[in-house]
């Protein structure tokens, strides 16, 4: 099982990012170990003109992933994620380590579709 978490570094120690589609990167955690399996730098669709959080949820789905935990989910990048199964929780304002201790601990909410463009 793999959940994962956009993210402003590499680490568990970075903070989850508050944007999905154009997340600085995805950090792959296995949540019964808290070890990172995957980083992914995601310049690719950070830089994007159009399509980041469809491209990012491919990217999720492409890791196997159970979960997906960040700040916001765009109306395409939920549609595209809640395909594929996976959920989105909010997990923003935590380090990755401490959003995957959360997300075990069941204690973030479901997030929902919101507005496109968010951009902190």
């Amino acid at each position: 099982m793999i959940v994962v978490a956009s993210a402003a570094g590499p680490t568990l120690d970075d903070a989850v990012d508050e944007r999905f589609g154009r997340a600085k990167y995805f950090v792959a955690v296995d949540p019964d170990t808290g070890e990172i399996v995957k980083s992914i730098d995601n310049s690719a669709n950070r830089e994007a003109q159009g399509g980041a959080g469809t491209g990012s949820a491919e990217i999720v789905s492409e890791l196997g992933a159970v979960a997906v935990l960040t700040g916001h989910l765009g109306p395409k990048a939920f549609a595209a994620l809640e395909i594929a199964g996976i959920p989105g929780y909010a997990a923003v304002g935590r380090s990755v380590s401490e959003a995957v201790k959360a997300y075990v601990a069941k204690e973030l909410e479901t997030l929902t579709a919101g507005p496109a463009g968010i951009k902190p």
